[in-house]
């Protein structure tokens, strides 16, 4: 089966095409160019290198968040134009999870942490080897974060780009227990995508329509509006 990844949840793009368990080519890139500009260059080229025309697609694969809300959107919004256009099932990971898969060789717990900004980040521990989730994907101020992961008590390799933002205070708190990845392992890579994707079920072509990014938080926007509401209300 043929295989599209898109990955743009956060400032690094990658896309790749993969054919069964063979990576034909793959684009990762952390340069400041927008993914509005970007991403769909990006799929034409590796489209192009692997000679192949997008009909030939059989499967999308698409990072669905947490991360930017733009670029999530951007991902997901081509990710669903492929799939329904094409007639073809899409599968969303786990952005965080994604970056995990990075260092699945790994001997320890895996912490995938991505800025979100204002002291807070999105976050997700993984076993090393299988990926099994230890703790889900979410939101949180850095501090709730290095609460719960103290109370694992084991050596944690933290990944990602924006990991530098945090790593005096993740090691001030954690001590010997953490452990930075190599900045190699720092981008997420839309191989490791389908690779993941593959493993999980394939949904039917309806559920293209229902399928959603999953921020793990609402926008700034609506939190005002919210609290707005909450003032009128009183």
């Amino acid at each position: 089966m043929i295989w599209l990844g898109i990955e743009t949840a956060n400032a690094p793009l990658s896309v790749a095409i993969v054919n069964e368990n063979k990576v034909l080519a793959e684009v990762v890139q952390n340069i400041k160019l927008t993914h509005s500009v970007g991403a769909m260059p990006a799929i034409e080229e590796v489209i192009k290198k692997a000679g192949l025309v997008p009909a030939d697609i059989e499967a999308i694969a698409v990072s669905e968040g947490p991360g930017s809300y733009t670029g999530v959107r951007i991902g997901v919004t081509l990710a669903k134009t492929f799939a329904w256009s094409l007639k073809k099932p899409l599968v969303g990971v786990s952005s965080l999870k994604v970056l995990a898969a990075n260092a699945r060789i790994s001997n320890y717990a895996i912490c995938s942490l991505i800025d979100a900004r204002r002291q807070n980040v999105y976050a997700a521990v993984y076993e090393s080897g299988s990926l099994n989730t230890m703790i889900e994907d979410y939101h949180d101020h850095i501090d709730g974060l290095l609460l719960k992961l103290q109370q694992l008590n084991r050596p944690i390799l933290f990944i990602g780009s924006d990991v530098e933002v945090y790593f005096e205070k993740i090691q001030h708190v954690l001590g010997d227990l953490a452990i930075r990845a190599p900045y190699t392992m720092d981008l997420p890579r839309a191989s490791e995508l389908i690779a993941l994707a593959q493993q999980m079920p394939l949904p039917d072509i309806e559920s293209t329509h229902t399928f959603v990014p999953q921020y793990r938080r609402i926008a700034e926007a609506e939190a005002n509006w919210i609290k707005e509401q909450k003032k009128e209300q009183h």
